[in-house]
């Protein structure tokens, strides 16, 4: 199992769009076969920092949901929506092994 930990810098005064760009990438991610373990928005602290966590069972399984996620059309609009709002300012991607019992 692989888990791709993101760590975003929005913009603090469009959270709510953030928000609803998260809830569309969490039912996405888990259509194509990951398992999504949320967005973490800002609550206390710093204002403009959120994570998102989610995993698929192999990185080739990551690398394919990232080729398909290229052509699927609600994909396409999602990317079109963070694109064209702007409320993401930048982000960082990190692979991670989870450690279970």
């Amino acid at each position: 199992m692989i888990t791709c930990h993101l760590k975003y810098v929005i913009d603090p005064y469009q959270i709510p769009a953030f928000e609803a760009y998260a809830r569309l990438w969490i039912r996405l991610v888990n259509r194509m076969g990951g398992t999504h373990h949320g967005y973490f928005l800002p609550s206390e602290g710093a204002n403009n920092i959120a994570y998102c966590q989610f995993s698929f069972s192999s990185l080739a399984a990551y690398e394919q949901y990232r080729k398909d996620s290229e052509t699927d059309p609600e994909c396409v609009a999602a990317f079109a929506l963070a694109t064209e709002q702007r409320f993401i300012l930048s982000y960082e991607r990190s692979f991670m092994r989870p450690v279970l019992e």
